[in-house]
């Protein structure tokens, strides 16, 4: 475990987006930088697809979102 600094808007950004998802502002930290690397080293695939194949490998079963 390290320091990583950013930039204070970029903090800003962390902290505003970590309260809405429900993270801690590291957490949130931490899931970004994780899909910035995971779409970088799969630059053919869209954010959901990274997330879902995430869901998978964790082997989390999702229920269809019903019709609209």
């Amino acid at each position: 475990m390290g320091l990583v600094k950013i930039d204070d808007d970029l903090h800003e950004q962390v902290r505003r987006a970590s309260t809405v998802m429900c993270r801690s502002i590291n957490a949130q930290a931490e899931f970004w930088m994780k899909i910035g690397m995971l779409a970088q080293a799969n630059p053919t695939l869209a954010f959901n697809d990274i997330v879902k194949a995430q869901l998978n490998a964790a082997d989390v079963r999702l229920a269809p979102a019903a019709a609209a």
